[in-house]
């Protein structure tokens, strides 16, 4: 067994998620680089090859180009295969390939799938990816078989299909990549399609440990504390964003108007929906009030839930924050939900993640409010995009300067990797040391 115990071997999880994913993304833009790969037969350039390979692992959903205008049936299936391995995690496929080998999984490689998928205990890991891989296998292929009973009537067997499984697999990943050429706009109506890829992307945004958790318990009572606030809140701000963005643009000329009431209710579902973390979209981003893109900001800041193939802050820490808030201003000296007292160390860590992503995606903003020329808002809403790997875009992604891309797809990768592991895997082991400072008073607010 390869020994880790020297210095110059050793690796911390999050430094090996970070440089998985980084590789996995090169290896990517170099295949997406090449003719073969582009319907023109000509290379699209490598920042553009980057950018798009970038935004599939990250199962993001940004492009540079039309996803089916530009690339051939070729580009299409690395796309779709960059993103099913983005969205379940490369440490996840590679630990399906050693079982399937019969190779024995490490402690070194039980910790990094421990960091990836979230999880606070090394107990069963290795039984828990075999059912994230069946349990995702599962889900995408009764998505495409709903899917295909809208689309082989309108394609084709053939193309009927491979469009099934491959929005099926886009959706369930939270990638929002789509081969319709305006993602859903052309079926703003259709109940089928919008509500099976709406529900496999919530489901998607869920995480595997709430599947399970469910799956064993049944009884909402009995779930543990994490399912409840993910389910909760998860279903609290679907219905906040579908009554919100129903509200604004009920009369706006460029998206609801011309809708009827029940295709309205579908398409501010729908758009609430995708800001779990999926950049599909049912009617023209770019004619969305500014009340709804600012909307749709906050609720793509907080996104998805962790260990799920969602992106964000993660409704968790979310919730967290606000019940620490809510303690606060009642006076209670712990923060308890659901008669459970939520650790300081959880608050500390929630609270640490906000401020790097809020510092991250202002900083992102900023820069690009130097080297693009576009309104703030759009910026704002492209920086936040990126970062919680939703791929939504008012027309900004094919437009951006190189230095633009660059940005945007670092931006994509630091979101998928998450920017607490990015810090805790390139900031520096602090000695440990044998005393404590005496407290100092600090007047806030």
């Amino acid at each position: 067994m390869k020994d880790f115990s020297s210095d110059a071997k050793r690796f911390k999880p999050p430094q090996i998620l970070a440089i998985g994913f980084g590789l996995l993304i090169l290896v990517g833009a170099i295949i997406l680089n090449l003719p073969i790969s582009s319907k023109s037969g000509e290379s699209i350039g490598f920042i553009n090859a980057l950018f798009t390979s970038a935004s599939a692992v990250c199962v993001t959903g940004l492009t540079v180009v039309n996803t089916l205008e530009h690339w051939t049936t070729f580009g299409h299936v690395v796309i779709i295969v960059l993103i099913q391995m983005g969205g379940l995690g490369f440490m996840t496929m590679a630990t399906v390939v050693a079982l399937f080998l019969g190779k024995r999984i490490t402690l070194k490689e039980r910790l990094v799938i421990k960091e990836q998928l979230n999880q606070d205990s090394m107990s069963g890991l290795v039984k828990l990816t075999k059912y994230v891989i069946y349990a995702t296998l599962s889900i995408e292929f009764v998505g495409a078989m709903v899917l295909s009973t809208r689309l082989v009537p309108i394609y084709g067997i053939k193309k009927g299909v491979w469009y099934s499984v491959f929005h099926a697999i886009s959706a369930f990943c939270n990638a929002g990549f789509d081969l319709f050429g305006d993602s859903l706009a052309p079926y703003v109506g259709d109940t089928v399609l919008n509500l099976t890829i709406a529900f496999l992307i919530i489901i998607g945004g869920l995480g595997f440990a709430v599947y399970i958790d469910i799956m064993r318990k049944k009884n909402f009572k009995d779930l543990n504390l994490h399912s409840k606030l993910v389910i909760i809140i998860t279903t609290s701000l679907l219905i906040i964003g579908t009554i919100s963005i129903f509200l604004v643009e009920y009369d706006n000329p460029g998206t609801f108007k011309n809708l009827s009431l029940y295709q309205k209710t579908l398409a501010a579902f729908f758009q609430s929906t995708i800001t779990r973390t999926a950049g599909f979209y049912s009617v023209p981003l770019s004619n969305l009030h500014e009340s709804t893109v600012f909307i749709m900001i906050i609720l793509m800041f907080i996104g998805g839930s962790p260990g799920s193939t969602g992106g964000g802050i993660k409704t968790t820490t979310f919730g967290v924050l606000f019940l620490s808030t809510r303690a606060v201003i009642k006076g209670d000296e712990d923060v308890v939900v659901f008669r459970k007292t939520i650790p300081d160390e959880v608050i500390h860590r929630a609270l640490a993640l906000v401020s790097i992503s809020m510092a991250l995606i202002l900083i992102v903003s900023l820069v690009l409010t130097l080297t693009e020329d576009a309104n703030f808002i759009d910026i704002l809403f492209e920086s936040t995009s990126a970062f919680a790997t939703v791929g939504v875009s008012r027309d900004l992604s094919p437009n951006l300067s190189s230095i633009g891309k660059v940005l945007i797809s670092t931006t994509m990768y630091m979101g998928r990797v998450g920017p607490l592991t990015m810090a805790l895997a390139f900031a520096s082991k602090r000695k440990g040391t044998n005393y404590k400072y005496s407290e100092g008073n600090i007047l806030v607010g």
